[in-house]
């Protein structure tokens, strides 16, 4: 590595040597300095105290170097700072002097990063004694920073001593592997004509291929160079010669050299030049780095920006990908559109950037951030696209601040208490909803405004094809459930229950239900009463039927031979005790006791708690305690909400403990449920995190208006936050009023129409040309119930991804899933299909797997064991297998 030297903090360095990465500055007063650039070492020679080093530290510098003779004074206060070794440098004048101090343990190499060597003898030019030196620094470990570095600087009369070249006296160093420093009165910046040796100065394209070890395999002798932007997106790769690097140094520009056309100026012709802005080498020194800056369509012939296809999906860079992007919109926004307002009207996007910044604020969960977040982060972008700010430049600054080793009190400009703070978001969604014309894609539940008409229950609709896809994105969000408030009010009842057992569960279901019991659990055999033969008949049907589904989910054992005599296996078994939670509250649910029990009773778990809330007269649902009894349940727990978790978490007097929770609830179950995963106290799984019940329905113009409006309202009924979703592809605006008519009307029969008149309202009909973009909304939406009420459901089931459940054709409705077609209806919501399946039989059971290994196996294996274990240096794992060999030997 080249590192260029600077006597003073006033010298002004030459654009040239600012591609280099370091620079080493000769500063006896750092403490003037108010900002030192990127990559900047700075050499402390009267440096007196830590709190010095860490202000220049402070300002920029990459590495402080200290000089020897302050440095034991202050070898333990260093040690105690943690500054990061990588910022710390030994500084002394001779190699003597270095092995000095290290012969008195004075040269804290646990805490520094640099040597740096100011005078070298000729003598010590090509000695043993600098090599050895160099290499046990440098090789004895790599530091916080990055690899150790030991640097000597070449001076004036080294450089001129006894005629010899200059060029030779770096070359002679350089095979001494260590790093070489530069005064720049010896660094000769490239000209156009040819070199004619300068006594005491080397060219610097010269100097950076000698001091880098630069060397390549290639038989052609290029260089193969890497090239990214200057947001660190790679564009692409070329080639390099010396001549190519020396121009590229001397035009401070994109110059390479390619084998038909010799040395290749980029951009020359098409206009896409670039400006050099670093040149740097690999650590094996053999793969050349340009960073440029990129101008015109990019650095692809094909004029894209990069060579392997800008959009591709792929997220990775977007944040350089969008800075261009706005950046061609400034320049090319059409007359009077929005894009133009946003970059004109500092007031407008003043506005937005504020109302954004109080979204995230108010985010809570971990996807609604990563939202709000970059919708903020857009508009910044805007902001700084508008007014010519490169994205470079935030990055810049960005990497400034990380290089603070101490940092600002944290208090905010302006002191907000807790009714401040929420007020001011308040007032930004207020404004929201009053300025922006597209406020009502928002689902959340505040708003959403429902009819003024009691005896009006309408969908919203929205055509995809005047929608940006942004505004097509916000229709994915679910209704915004703030998890944190509804987690703060579930932690004093989980915590009630594991302290109060029985007593807390008692006076917690007369609280929250309203219901007066004398008992917890109720304990096999139930005493079920005598259902209606039709009741009765169709649980039966029903359990016939999921049974019959689930018993095909059970696998074999598996055995594999990977080796011979090394036999692979995998089984079953189920686990042994599960919580089921059956909602009560606003509807009986014997379904849900039939989805969850009959998959575990098939699994064969051992134990089977059922957790379901009493009714009014403090009793279990008939048809609840018939199931209990068909699946073979030990114990029915009579409570329910966040309370019924917790006693099957950590288990009471009377409650037995379960391993595993399963089942739907409203959003205190949820909570509770992950409240209880998270816990190690509880050691306790669950199915899936859930959210408010919904469908995506599907609909061409061979669909059947009724079918479809009743399917919309089967998910309606079930809670004012359920969601319905409609997609219609094709469908003239007579055949969707006709859908809109049809929810109208059978709304208007249901005995459950106060929910549903809430529910639909936050619902929404959402128009498409072509299945295929329907088909990938529904994908991006992941539904818990995807209905396809289309005339080939067959032919797009390929190309569904996401999806709790799906319902194929004119004749699938979802209620039949719900009850007694056999597939189960414990789905995952909320967008959680993307990541988890529903319930099954799987669910029930935990896989184990074993070997079995015989003394010709384990010799077959034994050689890959052996040489993975030294890899990772596992001396034990290496000596269980060394044993048995030796034993197979005799």
């Amino acid at each position: 590595m080249l590192i260029p030297i600077i006597k003073s903090k006033d010298t002004t360095i030459s654009e040239t040597l600012s591609i280099l990465p370091y620079r080493i500055y000769e500063d006896k007063t750092g403490m003037e300095v108010k900002e030192y650039e990127e990559g900047s070492w700075v050499m402390l020679k009267e440096t007196s105290t830590v709190a010095e080093l860490i202000e220049v530290l402070n300002k920029g510098a990459e590495l402080a170097l200290i000089n020897g003779g302050s440095f034991g004074s202050l070898l333990e206060e260093l040690k105690e700072s943690k500054v990061p070794a990588g910022r710390i440098g030994l500084y002394v004048e001779t190699l003597q002097e270095y092995e000095e101090l290290r012969a008195d343990g004075m040269t804290g190499e646990d805490v520094i990063g640099a040597v740096y060597v100011n005078n070298l003898a000729i003598a010590e030019v090509q000695s043993d004694r600098l090599k050895t030196l160099s290499a046990a620094f440098t090789k004895a470990k790599v530091c916080q920073g990055g690899q150790r570095k030991f640097v000597v600087r070449l001076n004036h009369e080294l450089l001129t001593n006894n005629g010899t070249k200059a060029i030779d006296v770096l070359k002679a160093v350089a095979e001494s592997e260590v790093e070489i420093g530069l005064e720049i009165q010896n660094i000769k910046i490239d000209e156009i004509e040819d070199y004619v040796e300068d006594a005491g100065k080397v060219r610097l394209s010269d100097a950076f291929i000698i001091a880098s070890k630069l060397n390549t395999d290639r038989q052609d002798g290029l260089y193969t160079t890497v090239v990214e932007d200057d947001t660190g997106r790679c564009l692409g790769v070329g080639y390099s010669s010396k001549d190519s690097i020396s121009e590229a140094i001397r035009t401070l520009e994109g110059v390479y050299y390619s084998r038909k056309r010799g040395l290749w100026y980029k951009g020359k012709t098409s206009g896409s030049t670039q400006k050099l802005r670093q040149i740097s080498v690999d650590c094996d020194a053999d793969l050349l780095r340009f960073v440029v800056e990129q101008r015109g369509s990019g650095f692809c012939h094909n004029d894209t920006w990069i060579c392997f296809d800008w959009f591709t999906g792929d997220h990775r860079g977007m944040l350089g990908k969008l800075s261009r992007i706005l950046e061609e919109r400034r320049a090319n926004a059409p007359e009077g559109s929005y894009t133009q307002r946003l970059f004109n009207d500092n007031a407008l996007l003043h506005d937005k950037i504020m109302e954004e910044a109080a979204e995230l604020c108010e985010a809570t969960q971990g996807n609604d951030i990563a939202w709000e977040a970059a919708d903020l982060i857009y508009f910044a972008l805007v902001k700084c696209a508008s007014q010519g700010v490169k994205l470079s430049q935030i990055e810049k600054n960005l990497f400034m601040k990380s290089k603070k080793l101490t940092r600002r009190p944290g208090n905010s400009k302006h002191k907000m208490d807790d009714t401040t703070r929420s007020s001011g978001a308040k007032e930004h969604k207020k404004a929201k909803i009053e300025v922006d014309s597209k406020a009502e894609l928002r689902t959340w539940l505040g708003h959403v405004q429902l009819p003024e008409d009691p005896n009006v229950y309408k969908m919203r609709r929205f055509d995809s094809e005047q929608l940006t896809s942004l505004e097509v994105a916000e229709l994915v969000n679910r209704p915004l459930i703030d998890v944190s408030a509804i987690k703060e009010r579930v932690k004093p009842i989980i915590e009630a229950v594991q302290q109060r057992g029985d007593k807390a569960i008692l006076e917690l279901t007369e609280k929250f239900d309203g219901v007066k019991t004398e008992t917890v659990v109720l304990k096999a055999p139930f005493d079920v009463p005598e259902l209606s033969p039709s009741v009765k008949e169709a649980i039966d049907a029903a359990y016939t039927n999921i049974k019959t589904f689930h018993q095909a989910q059970m696998s074999n054992p598996m055995v594999v031979e990977t080796l011979p005599g090394v036999v692979c296996s995998r089984f079953s078994r189920a686990i042994e005790r599960v919580g089921l939670y059956v909602p009560g509250g606003s509807a009986i649910l014997p379904s849900s006791a039939l989805m969850l029990g009959v998959p575990a009773q098939v699994a064969g778990c051992n134990q089977i708690v059922i957790a379901t809330p009493p009714n009014k007269q403090g009793k279990i649902a008939d048809e609840v305690l018939y199931v209990a009894s068909l699946v073979e349940a030990s114990a029915i727990v009579m409570a329910g909400g966040a309370q019924a978790v917790a006693a099957l978490a950590y288990g009471t007097e009377t409650v037995p403990k379960v391993d595993k929770i399963f089942g739907p609830g409203n959003q205190y179950v949820t909570a509770a449920k992950m409240l209880v995963q998270s816990d190690n106290d509880a050691m306790v799984a669950i199915d899936m995190p859930a959210g408010p019940s919904e469908v995506l329905v599907i609909a061409d113009s061979s669909s059947n208006a009724k079918f479809v409006a009743s399917d919309l309202l089967s998910q309606a009924e079930h809670g004012t936050d359920s969601q319905s979703v409609l997609l219609t592809v094709g469908l003239s605006d007579q055949q969707i009023f006709e859908i809109e008519e049809q929810v109208q009307q059978q709304s208007l029969k249901l005995t459950r129409r106060d929910i549903v008149r809430h529910s639909i309202s936050k619902s929404y009909i959402l128009q498409f040309s072509s299945m295929d973009r329907a088909i990938e909304f529904s994908n991006r939406y992941a539904p818990e119930h995807l209905i396809l009420q289309i005339e080939d459901p067959e032919s797009v089931m390929d190309s569904v991804v996401n999806a709790g459940s799906v319902f194929m054709g004119h004749y699938s409705p979802e209620s039949c899933g719900d009850y007694a077609s056999g597939t189960n209806h414990t789905l995952p919501t909320y967008g959680y299909s993307k990541m988890y399946s529903g319930v099954n039989t799987h669910s029930f059971l935990k896989f184990i797997t074993s070997q079995h290994l015989t003394k010709e196996g384990l010799a077959n294996l034994s050689s890959s064991v052996i040489t993975l274990a030294e890899v990772e240096g596992l001396d034990a794992h290496k000596n269980a297998v060394v044993v048995r060999l030796e034993d197979c030997h005799n």
